[in-house]
């Protein structure tokens, strides 16, 4: 099987989008993507953090002229957070910012999903890094990134290789599907009984003031301490077993542990108020705060993930501590929250089974595509 370099600008167009600016955004329309929305679609998340909208309108009037992304296009972060690739699988209509995100589209004798895959590849990041300019903000230029070479292997056989890499993603899609289908159920369980107070023996309690006797309304720094996180730059992370939280979930892995779990993890910076289940050991950095094994249980996490955190500084956004240890938290009698427990714990096992079975998927997907984007396996 022979393989062909060439620069990728001989074998699709590189371009961009029309600028949108910031007053056209709207709380409704055509949704609008940024890099950090490409990030959080990359790494699995079925709804963005931050929902930004165009006019209906404005959008059409850009198609007309301009074109839009389409099904098969991609989409790649090309300031701060670089090289994540996004690929349109769908016809639902978005647009995105300009310099944030570059657009690649019109493909001839290449395949896109080949394309999004080498991309990720050693290979595709060794010609990302050449098409990198600035320090204090690395960004790429579509000039440089249509110098990119890529060798490939003709049509046929660059789409069977993108075919078995899609096989171990929609496995991984439908394992992550599955276990966010567990955890609402959880959720649900949580909102009946302690939301709707339609709690276990609910008939025989008396409500006082709007609380069940014998439950107790407390300020959430009167019952747990949040610590904070210890920064961890990721070019001194060393890979290993041990995950790596940040606010946006789990951001890398290290080969050591800060704290041991299951704990709770609460975002400080950036997705301000987000709220993860650490199920083993782990490390979280200084974007989040953590709640130590001892006083982590599943009822806090639930209740935590119901409240209504919010960022307290303009300048820099975050969640300020003394404002999170104002919220209140309703406290349940020690039988009701052990039964609540007790009803979430194997819906959480089977979270955990998922995802070890993800995590292990992965692995070998990321242990096959250099060996395929190098033509060491004949497919």
């Amino acid at each position: 099987m022979s393989w062909v370099t060439k620069q990728i600008g001989e074998l699709c167009d590189i371009t961009s989008s029309k600028r949108i600016y910031a007053h056209e955004y709207t709380p409704e329309g055509v949704p609008f993507f940024r890099g950090k929305e490409v990030v959080e679609k990359f790494n699995g998340a079925q709804h963005v953090s931050t929902e930004l909208f165009i006019p209906r309108n404005r959008f059409e009037e850009i198609v007309d002229k301009f074109g839009a992304p389409q099904v098969g296009d991609l989409l790649l972060t090309s300031v701060g957070t670089l090289g994540v690739p996004f690929y349109v699988s769908t016809d639902e209509a978005f647009y995105f910012k300009d310099g944030n995100l570059t657009w690649f589209r019109s493909f001839d004798g290449l395949d896109s999903k080949f394309v999004y895959y080498w991309l990720q590849s050693p290979n595709g990041k060794a010609e990302l890094n050449k098409s990198t300019i600035g320090t204090s903000q690395a960004a790429y230029t579509i000039i440089l990134l249509k110098q990119m070479k890529i060798s490939s292997p003709n049509v046929d056989t660059q789409q069977r290789i993108a075919t078995i890499l899609s096989t171990y993603d929609d496995l991984i899609e439908n394992n992550r599907r599955r276990m966010a289908l567990l955890e609402d159920a959880a959720r649900q369980v949580y909102q009946e009984w302690f939301v709707r107070l339609r709690f276990p023996g609910r008939e025989h309690t008396r409500i006082v003031d709007g609380v069940p006797e014998g439950w107790v309304r407390k300020r959430l720094g009167e019952h747990v301490t949040l610590s904070y996180g210890k920064a961890l730059k990721a070019e001194i992370r060393v890979e290993g077993p041990f995950p790596v939280y940040g606010s946006s979930g789990i951001v890398g892995s290290h080969e050591k542990p800060l704290v041991p779990g299951p704990a709770i993890i609460v975002g400080r910076k950036g997705n301000v108020g987000s709220v993860f289940w650490a199920n083993k050991d782990f490390y979280p950095i200084d974007t989040v705060y953590f709640i130590n094994a001892e006083s982590s249980n599943f009822y806090l996490y639930y209740a935590l993930k119901n409240m209504h955190f919010m960022s307290t500084d303009v300048a820099v956004p975050g969640l300020n501590r003394d404002f999170a240890y104002s919220r209140e938290l309703l406290l349940p009698p020690n039988r009701i929250m052990r039964s609540f427990i007790e009803a979430v714990t194997p819906m959480h096992s089977q979270i955990n089974k998922l995802g070890e079975m993800k995590q292990k998927l992965r692995t070998a997907r990321d242990l096959l595509l250099p060996k395929l984007m190098n033509g060491d396996i004949s497919v």
